[in-house]
């Protein structure tokens, strides 16, 4: 029996990336699966098609998680269409690297709108859903915060926020059986990343060089951890920050 039947899950910014690996490895056990999208609907369409044509259950629904208003609808559209939520997964993220003399009020609050109160704001509504038995909360963090890699002082402050918070929750909520953990990736190759035009750079093939299994990850990479942090499999796992970086330290 697949270890996620009968379970829902949600998996914020999941139209690309590590949330579209985790949102169908996640559906591939079993769960009916909330493919969160903020601006991709194509992408999020793309995913619950290939959710489905495996056989599982998903739907796309649109949700800025910065905003309290859009958050709210998010589980309530998520209970309405396949009722309570039993495992969140926190991956929306937005990052820009830029040197201090770069910095900006408006590029700080962006990436903390969304990477640290879009979080807070899922994990609230989660956890008023989760029943008797529990939930699993899986935030998605950074190896960023042990590497500290120059240029990335807001993003890396965000994540360390949310390993933060992964402890406070951890404690705060384990009295209800609600687990909470991060898995912080290293370097994962996405559409983000060509984006910020990592892929293919001196930064890439140095960290590449430091990493003892000598490669940038894959979002396949990362998935079947957060398949086996929702399952029952991890009931004895919560405060935890699981570093999946290759080993690049």
């Amino acid at each position: 029996m697949a270890r996620l039947q009968g379970k829902v899950a949600v998996v914020t910014g999941a139209s690309k990336g590590i949330g579209a690996g985790i949102a169908k490895a996640l559906a591939a056990e079993g769960a009916a699966t909330v493919v969160n999208y903020a601006s991709s609907a194509e992408g999020a369409e793309r995913v619950v098609r290939e959710i489905e044509e495996a056989g599982g259950r998903a739907v796309a629904i649109r949700a800025d998680v910065g905003q309290a208003g859009e958050v709210e609808h998010l589980f309530a559209e998520t209970k309405r269409l396949f009722g309570a939520v039993d495992v969140l997964v926190n991956n929306a993220g937005v990052y820009r690297f830029a040197t201090i003399d770069e910095f900006s009020e408006a590029e700080y609050r962006r990436q903390f709108d969304t990477n640290v109160l879009g979080l807070l704001l899922a994990t609230q509504q989660a956890v008023r859903q989760f029943g008797p038995e529990g939930g699993s909360v899986i935030n998605i963090g950074s190896a960023a915060t042990e590497l500290a890699p120059p240029s990335t002082a807001i993003y890396t402050a965000t994540k360390a926020a949310v390993a933060s918070i992964t402890q406070v929750l951890s404690k705060e909520l384990g009295p209800r059986r609600i687990r909470v953990n991060t898995i912080a990736p290293g370097v994962v190759v996405t559409e983000g990343v060509h984006t910020l035009g990592l892929i293919g750079s001196d930064m890439e093939r140095d960290m590449v060089a430091r990493t003892p299994l000598g490669r940038t990850g894959q979002p396949e990479d990362i998935a079947p951890l957060a398949v086996f942090l929702a399952s029952p499999e991890s009931r004895w796992i919560t405060g935890e920050v699981i570093v999946a970086s290759g080993g690049l330290r």
